[in-house]
């Protein structure tokens, strides 16, 4: 008998200890190790990217429709102010379907996020011809005359769509790494899944369209996806994390095709960002710490108010 509570006693603990273990295993968030991480680290990862999903869903929507998120979702925005400039974008019929499914499908990653992290109200966001048109003057090195203007039409329109969804699908790669917790892993890679494939399609719509001439500044539509994601590499200021439409064979999938609708390294996976980056390209001031572009009064949360402040 003494033998046997001997063992008892024994299996006592290690029981306890298989039981605290199992139940870390299961509930994540329970588990003491694990709260910081998931609470603090992963929140902030998650937090930053509702800045690019504001801006996307206010872009798609009013392209598509005239109006935006204080139309059909105003509890996502939390009283944020309301963009500057934005308007309904004249395309054809296939496009305004196209961007509409865009449009709703960022209304959806606002939601995703926002069951997963409190998040912040939606920021200032200047979605002005202004805007756009300093961009693509930033980019050529001169001023288009009359200034590029995104609304004009569905050529326009999709070259400026071409500076949206890829910044953020850099983002998600970027911070997939760094997460801790199996939700929040879970959520980057739903939301990658889908930003990646609406890069997929504004870059196969332009690659279609990529010798056509864009009026009235004589540059073809290759030309301009080659001079944004130029732009986009110096603000960038971490190397070539960006290509266009059309490249050199020796930086085309396994060097053998010129043709690049879908840009990845060397080994064809996508390219990463890190906060920094993003912020440097979406402010077009090539600092984190100086706003503007997009975002005249900066993007918000955590990491990117750690810039400003």
């Amino acid at each position: 008998m003494r033998i046997i509570e001997e063992r008892r006693s024994l299996l006592v603990p290690i029981v306890m200890v298989l039981f605290f273990f199992n139940t870390c295993h299961l509930q994540v968030m329970s588990c003491p190790m694990q709260t910081t991480n998931c609470t603090d680290q992963d929140r902030k990862l998650l937090e930053f990217p509702l800045n690019l999903e504001y801006l996307e869903a206010e872009f798609f929507l009013f392209g598509a429709l005239g109006f935006g998120l204080d139309t059909v979702a105003p509890n996502l925005t939390m009283g944020g102010p309301s963009p500057i400039g934005a308007q309904i974008a004249n395309l054809d019929r296939l496009t305004r379907d196209i961007v509409l499914q865009f449009a709703w499908q960022e209304v959806g990653h606002l939601r995703a996020i926002k069951k997963t992290v409190k998040g912040f109200a939606r920021p200032l966001l200047d979605l002005s011809k202004k805007s756009f048109a300093k961009v693509m003057d930033d980019a050529f090195g001169r001023k288009f005359v009359p200034p590029f203007d995104p609304y004009a039409n569905s050529y326009n329109y999709l070259i400026a769509s071409y500076l949206v969804p890829y910044v953020g699908l850099t983002g998600y790669v970027g911070a997939n790494p760094k997460l801790h917790c199996p939700a929040s892993r879970k959520l980057v890679a739903g939301l990658l899944g889908v930003e990646s494939g609406q890069d997929a399609v504004i870059r196969t719509m332009l690659y279609a369209r990529a010798k056509h001439i864009v009026h009235p500044y004589g540059v073809s539509v290759a030309a301009f996806t080659d001079r944004i994601s130029d732009l986009r590499n110096k603000l960038g200021k971490r190397g070539v994390k960006d290509e266009g439409l059309v490249v050199h064979k020796a930086m085309g999938a396994e060097e053998n095709v010129a043709g690049n609708v879908l840009v990845g390294d060397k080994m064809s996976l996508a390219f990463d960002r890190t906060p920094e980056e993003i912020l440097r390209i979406v402010y077009g001031s090539g600092n984190e710490s100086i706003p503007g572009g997009f975002y005249p009064k900066g993007a918000d949360g955590e990491i990117a108010k750690s810039y400003l402040d």
